[in-house]
């Protein structure tokens, strides 16, 4: 039941969510590959999400995969990979990767867009 109020949310929050600015590194270093081949980076994130909860688990696996990416270390089902080429290994260096690992999340998260009822 709280897995599908997050999914609703989630979905609700994309669709109304306020845009906001890409950082230029993370658009420059990750991003615009993303946008290019039409890869939904915002579906990505939720998949972390959905799968870790925690940001700082989401922070882990991310890099991990960016690091040494497979089709197994992968939130996303295997047959994304039949659309979306499996991604090459980061060149950034480790500090780097952990800045736009961090940008990323920041610009996906959808609790800055939580609206929470005051209690009555």
């Amino acid at each position: 039941m709280v897995k599908a109020m997050l999914i609703y949310a989630i979905t609700i929050l994309s669709l109304y969510g306020d845009s906001k600015v890409a950082p230029p590194e993370l658009e420059r270093e990750c991003l615009q590959c993303h946008t290019a081949q039409k890869i939904p980076s915002e579906a990505i994130y939720r998949r972390y999400l959905l799968k870790y909860s925690a940001k700082e688990t989401i922070r882990q696996k991310m890099f991990s995969y960016l690091r040494s990416p497979s089709i197994k270390k992968s939130v996303m089902p295997p047959q994304f990979f039949n659309k979306f080429s499996l991604t090459g290994r980061s060149e950034l260096d480790d500090a780097a990767l952990h800045q736009r690992v961090d940008e990323y999340i920041d610009y996906f998260d959808v609790v800055p867009r939580l609206y929470i009822l005051p209690e009555q």
